[in-house]
Order: structure tokens, then sequence, then C-alpha cells
């Protein structure tokens, strides 16, 4: 009997230990993770479209081996551009916004003179995305780089293009008695043709607002476009 009571308390006290043990565990149990962090804020990439937008166009014969406005020979497979307003020297990405493809290219020319349309590309890089059959593609601009110079600028409004003198200076002298400033410009790009050039702004919205001027009050003028004025 003695026997069967002792080992009765020895089960009754193994359980204790087994109930103060799991208690002891829970106890002791691990802490949760700490919540992951916030995530940071994503800044979004800069898209063509918050640049200049519109048509490109490419040129090659008879213009490769000529000299370009800057005065550049013209190599229609080096990634070049014609722009307007642009500084020569500039690099600029061209993203086709059709097929998504994008070329780098160097100004290096003035152009084009046609409206609606924003840059002029090589035949080298209108191949890069795929424009030369449709010869043309709406494009978005991006500035990659300028040169130091850049800020010096002046900008006219273009009004006309003629290989006759007489004709081109006609159109100078009435631009002159109706805008206070008028001259006529040879470019190495367009030998034997003089452009007839109108005021002499230092921003580009100066000569944007001229040439809307021009328009309004002058029906005999057909288009105009704002020209950086690389000499002056």
């Amino acid at each position: 009997m003695l026997l069967r009571h002792s080992c009765r308390r020895l089960v009754i006290a193994m359980a204790g230990m087994i109930v103060l043990t799991g208690c002891h565990r829970k106890r002791v149990a691990q802490a949760p993770p700490p919540p992951p962090a916030a995530p940071t804020a994503q800044v979004p990439a800069p898209t063509p479209e918050s640049g200049e937008t519109g048509l490109a166009s490419w040129y090659g014969h008879p213009y490769h081996g000529r000299a370009s406005a800057s005065g550049e020979i013209y190599d229609m497979e080096q990634m070049t551009a014609a722009h307007r307003t642009l500084p020569f020297g500039t690099m600029v990405r061209v993203h086709d916004l059709d097929n998504e493809k994008s070329v780098d290219v160097r100004i290096n020319d003035r152009g084009p003179f046609v409206d609606g349309r924003i840059i002029d590309l090589s035949h080298a890089a209108a191949r890069a995305i795929e424009m030369i059959g449709p010869g043309t593609a709406r494009v978005g601009l991006e500035i990659l780089s300028a040169p130091a110079a850049a800020s010096q600028a002046h900008f006219g409004v273009q009004v006309g293009a003629f290989r006759n003198r007489d004709n081109a200076e006609r159109l100078r002298r009435a631009m002159e008695a109706k805008y206070g400033r008028a001259r006529l410009v040879q470019r190495a790009d367009t030998p034997g043709r003089w452009h007839v050039v109108v005021g002499m702004e230092f921003t580009e919205d100066g000569a944007s607002a001229l040439a809307n001027r021009i328009r309004g009050e002058d029906s005999s003028v057909t288009s105009t476009f704002v020209v950086r004025l690389d000499s002056v």
C-alpha cells in the first residue's frame, strides 16, 4: 500500500513538472518579426512627352557630302540631325512614339523648314528607328547635353527663302519697314539661296511671339519658322 501511494505521488509530481515546463516554454516564445519597412517612393522616369514632340523626317542625297549649316561636311551615315533652334553640338535622344525605338544624334545642321516637323535625321539615324520606309515618324526629343555656350543665343523668324536675291531683298525691305529689323542670310547647307530673317530676340518665346504677329498682320507670308541665329 505504501509503495502504491509513493508511486501515485511520483506520477503527480512528474505531471506538474511537465505543466510547468510547458508554461515556461510559452513565456519565452520568440517575438513576432518586425513589420516590413514602408516602401520608398518611386520617382517616375522622364518621358519623351515632357519635351518637344512632333514629326521627324530624314534626308540623304543630294545633301550627302555637302557642307551643313554648321560648316561640317554632312555624312548621312553618321548619327546627326538638323534642328531649327538647338545649338550645334547638342546631343538629343529621339524617341519614336509609335514603335518605342530610340536613337541618339548630334545636332550639326538647321532645318527642317516644313510646317509640323521638328527634326531632320540623317539616313543612319532614321534607319535605327525604322522610319526609312514611312519617311516621317511621331517623335519626342530628350536633350542629353548641350554646349556651354548655348545660353548665349539670339533667335529670329525666317519668313522666306529665295534663289533670286532681288526677290529676297524686296521682302526684307518690307519686313524691316514693319518690324524694325530684317536681314538676308545665306547658309552653307543651301548655297545659292537667300533666307529672309526678321528680328533678333534673346529667347525662343520672344521669337515665337514675333512669328505670331507676322502671321496675323501679313497675309503675304505663308510660313514662319523660329530659327537660332548662329552668327549675329
